[in-house]
């Protein structure tokens, strides 16, 4: 904590870019208007007592469904689990914590093609940093990553080398957390990736990099294809464009052909294990039918972001079962379970599912590209897919932990992932 207190008091918070005459409500967490202009404004958070007492009652006063009938996880979040969270949430956690995490950070807000988009910027004080634009995915938010600003912006205070250094950019995806939520369709990885683009460069960068797991590795992947001006080099944790043999052999549960490594056909055999998923197809087809429920219910939100993966949901129901924690802490996974109900961004997040299955996946891309396999991930891809994938694949590499959110899980080992990955491009 003192190493991050020592790197943002070293950030520039401000900008030649921010307008500081803000208007009120870019100052709070909720009723934000847009901003009409290209202009970047200052952004704090600060939901009301009402709200966080709205939280708590309803937490208490859940009606719960009857236990399940077996003594695993196979029909869903256990019930026990689920119970354990609920008291720890509405007796023990405190949101103003989270705030107070968020509020430490230069946080922003500018608009870009119709819709405000948040962010965080922390600047490193190494002159020759280089910038990167993280992106999150769902069930997760902007928390993944607040554990990596301080490794990349100061990475002699965590073990690396000051050449090593980043200005970090952390946005929040269309329709998650503080980002404003698309009224009308259209806001796909492409479109997000488009954004992102505009929104470095008008922060000044001319050159820059990205990186991005889950949603975020489709975006990243996006970047790479559109392949602007400045973007030097993208790095993902998740192979989301796999060869059409793959898909192919997944769709028609072939087994995998003689000659495949066993790496290669242990990742086809998790592909079609994961597929189809019960949250993805939901999402994917009927976002605003499972919205009500998230809009509703803070115990019915938290099961459905708790119920992703296998690893992700040990990781997650551990800490409150009375299981050693893993990697995440309780306040932890609540700061990020809270920042889906403060914000009722259930519905809006769950939409990009329905907005990818209308874009035609691209094949290959020629931007430098580095990649990193994760043994949680959903699939550990062989470097035979990546390279189908990324022909000027630059860097990849297996690591030894850390799953589908490693950079939240992993942050010290994510970053030096990262470190690595975009070493020979400075």
């Amino acid at each position: 904590m003192k190493k991050m207190k020592s790197i943002l008091a070293s950030t520039v918070v401000a900008s030649a870019f921010v307008m500081h005459n803000t208007i009120s409500e870019a100052q709070t967490g909720t009723s934000v208007r847009p901003i009409i202009s290209d202009k970047i404004l200052p952004f704090k958070v600060n939901f009301s007592k009402k709200e966080l007492d709205d939280l708590k009652r309803r937490i208490l006063e859940t009606r719960w469904p009857d236990k399940e009938t077996v003594n695993d996880q196979s029909q869903g979040v256990q019930l026990a689990t689920m119970q354990k969270l609920a008291h720890y949430w509405a007796t023990d956690y405190n949101w103003r914590k989270a705030e107070a995490k968020l509020n430490a950070l230069p946080q922003f807000k500018t608009n870009i093609d119709g819709l405000d988009i948040y962010f965080i910027q922390v600047r490193s004080k190494e002159a020759k940093a280089i910038p990167i634009i993280i992106t999150h995915g769902w069930p997760g938010s902007i928390f993944e990553e607040l554990k990596l600003i301080g490794p990349l912006t100061d990475p002699v205070a965590y073990g690396g080398k000051a050449e090593d250094a980043f200005d970090v950019v952390i946005p929040a995806l269309p329709g998650y957390g503080f980002s404003g939520k698309p009224a009308t369709p259209g806001w796909n990885p492409d479109r997000i990736a488009r954004a992102w683009d505009t929104l470095m460069k008008r922060l000044g960068y001319t050159r820059y990099v990205s990186q991005g797991g889950d949603w975020g590795a489709r975006v990243t992947e996006a970047l790479a294809h559109l392949a602007p001006e400045g973007l030097i080099g993208v790095h993902t944790n998740l192979l989301l464009t796999v060869p059409a043999e793959v898909l192919r052999l997944q769709a028609t549960n072939e087994p995998a052909p003689a000659g495949w490594s066993d790496m290669e056909k242990a990742a086809l055999e998790k592909r079609k294990s994961f597929s189809p998923v019960g949250y993805f197809i939901e999402q994917a087809k009927r976002p605003q039918t499972i919205g009500y429920s998230l809009a509703e219910t803070p115990i019915g939100l938290a099961a459905w972001l708790l119920d992703h993966d296998s690893h992700t949901y040990e990781q997650l129901a551990h800490a409150f079962d009375g299981k050693p924690e893993g990697e995440l802490t309780k306040d932890e996974i609540l700061d990020n379970i809270t920042l889906y109900w403060l914000t009722n961004t259930g519905t809006s997040s769950a939409r990009i599912y329905w907005e990818n299955a209308r874009v035609v996946y691209k094949g290959q891309v020629s931007v430098p590209a580095a990649f990193t396999v994760f043994p949680g991930e959903l699939w550990q891809a062989p470097k035979t897919w990546v390279e189908n994938t990324y022909k000027n694949l630059i860097y990849y590499h297996e690591v030894d932990k850390g799953g589908h959110f490693a950079a939240w899980e992993q942050p010290q080992l994510f970053a030096e992932e990262v470190r690595a990955a975009f070493k020979s491009l400075r």
